[in-house]
Order: C-alpha cells, then sequence, then structure tokens
C-alpha cells in the first residue's frame, strides 16, 4: 500500500474546498495524465478514461469541508455557501445542525489560497464560533486572514496520519478519490469520474449533464465514498453496500452482484439501508425519531435520470464524520481496491480493441 498512501499524502495536502475545487482539479489531472488516463474536463466534473470507457464507470465526489470568506473578518461554512443554505430566505439550516458543525473545529488551523491556482493567502486559526441571530447563519472569526476579501476559501490544514492499523485525516472524500487514481497505476480501462459540491447537493447535476451528452441508453454507474459510523462502529465491516437511498432503490442485481463478490474475497460488509432500518425498528419502540437513510449522490441522479443512469455504491466505513480525525482502517481500505479491482478486471472486454467514448 506503500504507493497508495504516497498518493493520499498528497492528495489531502491539496485544498478542495466546497464550490473551490478548481486547484484540486488541476492536482489530479496531473496525477491521471502520469498514469496514462485521458483527461476531459467539464463544469464542476473531470472524466478520466483508459482504452475501454464503457466497460466498467466508477464516481468519486473530491470535495471537503472548509469555509469561505464572506466578509472582513468573517467566515462562513463552505458547504452552506455553495449550496444557498447561508442566505434569508427561509434555506438556512436548522440551529441544532449548525451547532454541531461549530463544535467540529475547535481552534482549527486553516489557511487560504486562490481557488484557481492554489496559490497560498495566508494562514491562520478559528478563534470564535457563533450563530448569527440575525441572520440565522453560521459565523467563524479567524485570526490571521483578515486581509482577506469576500469569495476567498479557507481549508483546514490537514495531514495525513498512519497508524498500525488506520488512516486519520480530513477523508471524506479524498480517501476514495484517491483509490480510483490509484486505478491506473493497476490497469484500470474504464472511466472514473471525479465530481464537485457533493457536499452542497449539486454533484449529481454534473453527472447527469454529462451521461445526457456522452452515455448509453441505459449506464450503470457505481458511486464510491466514504461511510460514517458512531464511535468504532466502522470497524465491524469492512465495507459498506447499499440497495436504496431517502432519493431512490439502486440496481439490486449489481448490489447482490458485489455482495457476492465481498463474500467470495473474505471481505465482511453490511447493507447501509437495512443497518439504518433495523435501528429505527428499536427507535420506533422507544418513541424515537427514525433516522434518514441518507441522501447520496447515486440516489439523486438515479431520481432525476428518467432511467438513464442505474447502479449502486461501495463505501469505506469511517469514524469521525466530517472531522480532521475522520479514521478508516487499512485492512477496509485494501478490501475496497481488492474489490474495485475484481469489478473492473471482470468488465474489461476480451478483445484487446476498445471502443473509445467521444467526450
Amino acid at each position: 500500500m506503500d504507493k497508495f498512501e504516497n498518493l493520499l499524502r498528497t492528495l489531502i495536502r491539496c485544498p478542495s474546498v466546497v464550490g473551490a475545487e478548481h486547484s484540486f482539479f488541476r492536482e489530479l489531472e496531473r496525477e491521471l495524465h502520469l498514469r496514462g488516463a485521458k483527461i476531459s474536463w467539464y463544469e464542476g466534473l473531470l472524466v478520466a478514461q483508459g482504452n475501454a470507457p464503457t466497460s466498467i464507470m466508477f464516481s468519486a465526489h473530491i470535495d471537503r469541508h472548509g469555509l469561505m470568506c464572506t466578509g472582513p473578518n468573517e467566515f462562513q461554512y463552505a458547504a452552506f455557501v455553495a449550496g444557498s443554505r447561508s442566505d434569508l430566505l427561509g434555506n438556512s439550516v436548522s440551529e441544532g445542525m449548525m451547532q454541531k458543525i461549530a463544535d467540529r473545529f475547535p481552534g482549527a488551523q486553516a489557511y487560504a489560497y486562490e481557488p484557481w491556482s492554489g496559490a497560498y493567502r495566508g494562514s491562520g486559526k478559528i478563534t470564535n464560533t457563533y450563530i448569527c441571530e440575525k441572520r440565522n447563519n453560521l459565523i467563524y472569526e479567524l485570526d490571521g486572514l483578515s486581509h482577506l476579501v469576500a469569495g476567498t476559501p479557507v481549508a483546514f490544514v490537514d495531514n495525513l496520519e498512519v497508524s498500525d492499523d488506520a488512516y486519520t485525516a480530513q477523508l471524506d472524500n479524498v480517501l476514495t478519490a484517491a483509490c480510483l487514481v490509484h486505478l491506473f497505476d493497476l490497469g484500470f480501462q474504464g472511466t472514473a469520474f471525479f465530481t464537485a459540491q457533493e457536499e452542497a447537493g449539486k454533484s449529481w447535476r454534473y453527472l447527469l449533464e454529462w451521461f445526457r451528452r456522452f452515455g448509453a441508453p441505459h449506464n450503470n454507474l457505481i458511486v464510491v465514498d466514504t461511510s460514517p459510523f458512531p464511535e468504532d462502529e466502522y470497524r465491524n465491516q469492512q465495507l459498506v453496500l447499499r440497495r436504496k437511498d431517502a432519493n431512490a432503490g439502486f440496481n439490486r442485481d449489481l448490489s447482490d452482484k458485489i455482495a457476492s463478490l465481498c463474500a467470495a474475497n473474505n471481505i465482511t460488509y453490511l447493507f447501509k439501508d437495512e443497518y439504518v432500518e433495523r435501528q429505527n425498528h428499536t427507535r420506533l419502540k422507544e418513541n424515537l425519531k427514525p433516522n434518514s437513510l441518507g441522501s447520496t449522490e447515486l440516489g439523486r441522479i438515479i431520481a432525476a435520470a428518467g432511467g438513464l443512469v442505474d447502479g449502486t455504491t461501495v463505501q469505506i466505513p469511517t469514524g469521525g464524520y466530517h472531522t480532521l480525525q475522520e479514521v478508516a482502517t487499512i485492512s477496509s481500505c485494501n478490501d475496497f481496491l481488492t474489490l474495485l479491482q475484481t469489478l473492473m478486471r471482470d468488465a474489461l472486454p476480451a478483445s484487446p480493441h476498445h471502443d473509445v467514448l467521444k467526450s
């Protein structure tokens, strides 16, 4: 895993704040070109293809949480800004959610960057977080970045920590994005999509636009991501699958095929929708509000695609959701790569003459 770890360490140090991902796309472009991929770049989407682009398609979002300068020494949660959820029109998130997010990055070190090139624009530290009652917005104050102008993204200082059995950093979702890049080192010949603004609920639009322009009449897509669990529950299984989310049902045959491949490779897994439904059965007995099945990039695109796009998900279980201490076991990452290699080898046509999509 040394080669993969070196790549992951490099990508984690590249900023990719929600809504300001261009500089990270540039880094991805470089890494993928070095691995022989054919690159096409669209608004909110980078597409990397091998010699058999229709054989199998994976997608990973590349945005990570950070802040956006919105005024003199005033910063807001970038996902709220990018998703237009920090306005005065009743679209703001709940106070409980804002407070939960405010408590995730106490005193965090941060740095500003120019969104296109990634050029450094100064560093600072979070000194205060509060909810502005007049605007119902979550506001951050930082020491050392008062010179910034509105529209400047601010990323959290992040470095990969490797222990005997786990990776720790802000892993969502640079972890599986790095896995897709690494697949090209392992002979991947299909298509890999890298999407922006998933944390703001917008990435599926960029994917759907691509499929409407270049896709076949019916397209199977495997979306890869991390999947959060409380406490140490992420250690109870190696991979996470789904048959549905709150938006749509997934391709059951493909989901079951992946489950069979996991079993054949001695990879433990669970279906996240079944896990949540079991929890909700208990919660209803205790008169507690049921948890949501979650809203995923794939569920959103299936719901809007009218049959054009179908597929399923494969996820790496993590703890420390949306913090700088998000953690995943190395064995889960290894099994994740093993599964993706199995899928890509099964999908690769026997003929050496592959049909290359025009894009």
